[in-house]
């Protein structure tokens, strides 16, 4: 079963892939068919918005594989439609539900691959707060602003949505 800490990082993890598929979500009602995830991006020589949805999800994916005991194995970055982009989505959610190590996970040393021969190694709580959340956020956002960048009517409120339970007004 899993510890508080466990507990508290799948909350969050879950509530933002939530958020994640809110905001594709209105960029399909907003666009429809002209929303093209395989090619819609913010700048030439960034990823596209399919690519910035499994990038997002791979945080929370990996962080599932590695407390499994599994070998971290990403999505694969091309993602050509809103269909797969959801089903990777529901997937990670699905995974991060699933976890059931205790918060002594977070105790050992994760070995993290940064492309060719470059790589860290950082105790569990690093991982998690110095490599995957600051990623997680990252192409969660970037994903906001390339659908803001083609017209989607969405904000903070949107960005921010799983405060919503949290919100009281004196008035």
């Amino acid at each position: 079963m899993p510890g508080p800490q466990i507990r508290e990082l799948q909350r969050v993890f879950v509530s933002r892939l939530d958020t994640l598929s809110h905001i594709l979500d209105a960029g399909a009602a907003h666009l429809g068919a002209a929303l093209d995830v395989g090619q819609a991006r913010l700048a030439p020589d960034m990823l596209p918005l399919g690519t910035q949805v499994a990038f997002a999800c791979n945080q929370p994916r990996g962080f599932s594989q590695w407390c499994a005991g599994e070998p971290v194995q990403n999505l694969d970055p091309a993602v050509p439609s809103l269909e797969i982009a959801r089903a990777h989505i529901a997937d990670t959610r699905a995974r991060v539900l699933a976890i059931a190590c205790d918060d002594g996970k977070l105790e050992e040393t994760k070995r993290i691959g940064l492309g060719g021969a470059l790589y860290c190694e950082l105790p569990g709580h690093g991982y998690v707060s110095e490599y995957l959340l600051p990623n997680f956020y990252f192409h969660i956002t970037t994903t906001y602003a390339i659908l803001r960048m083609l017209g989607v009517p969405v904000g903070k409120a949107d960005y921010m949505r799983f405060l919503l339970p949290h919100v009281r007004s004196d008035g």
